[in-house]
């Protein structure tokens, strides 16, 4: 470990995310890589915790290339939304978005965030994976209210068309689980699970957080 520190590598664009972590009051780099997002899956959680392994192994391969004595924890991730057991991903431009959004009105919807972490220590690689559920149920969305909110651009880069943090929230009328799922990174159940998984590799250590 360099400096008697782990490397915290956040291997996502998203600005939720890299605001989520922020949170942490850790440092942490954020590297990402273009990996095509495809997998024959088709179980929301399975097909999920591939997208993210996928993101975050590229990271770790690259960076375990070009430095394999250093010590990393790559975090990726992958948020979908399922509803009835069809995956919304991304919309690809705003008729897809309005398509989405529409067969979402009036129901409820589940929010489905892989979390998998790849690490390294002194040549010992380990990794640990968690998907987190959360559920958003929409009003019925009117026509006007539609158009007003696919104005806004806020749906093309969000799972499902829209952002629980934006302006979709005049038609969301109800979250169960964790907020922060909805927005793109379960940093509670994170929090839980990195602790338990670190504690097992440095007991010696008092707060996990201290590693980074």
């Amino acid at each position: 470990m360099e400096n008697g520190k782990l490397k915290f590598i956040l291997a996502s664009a998203s600005p939720r995310r890299k605001e989520l972590i922020g949170h942490l009051r850790i440092p942490f780099e954020i590297i990402t890589l273009n990996v095509p997002e495809e997998s024959e899956e088709t179980a929301p959680v399975k097909f999920a915790l591939e997208i993210a392994a996928l993101k975050g192994t590229a990271v770790f391969n690259k960076l375990r290339a070009e430095n394999p004595e250093a010590s990393y924890f790559v975090v990726s991730s992958d948020t979908i939304v399922c509803h009835n057991g069809k995956i919304y991903g991304k919309p690809r431009d705003r008729n897809e978005a309005k398509d989405y959004l529409l067969s979402l009105s009036d129901r409820t919807h589940s929010v489905f965030t892989a979390v998998a972490v790849k690490f390294v220590h002194q040549g010992q690689v380990d990794e640990f994976s968690f998907v987190e559920e959360s559920r958003v149920t929409f009003n019925n969305i009117t026509d006007a209210l539609m158009e007003r909110y696919l104005d806004t651009g806020d749906s093309l880069d969000k799972a499902g068309a829209y952002g629980i943090q934006g302006p979709s929230l005049t038609f969301i009328s109800r979250v169960e689980g964790d907020y922060a799922n909805v927005v793109g990174f379960p940093l509670s159940r994170f929090v839980k699970e990195s602790e338990s998984f670190l504690r097992m590799k440095f007991p010696q250590e008092v707060s996990w957080l201290n590693l980074f």
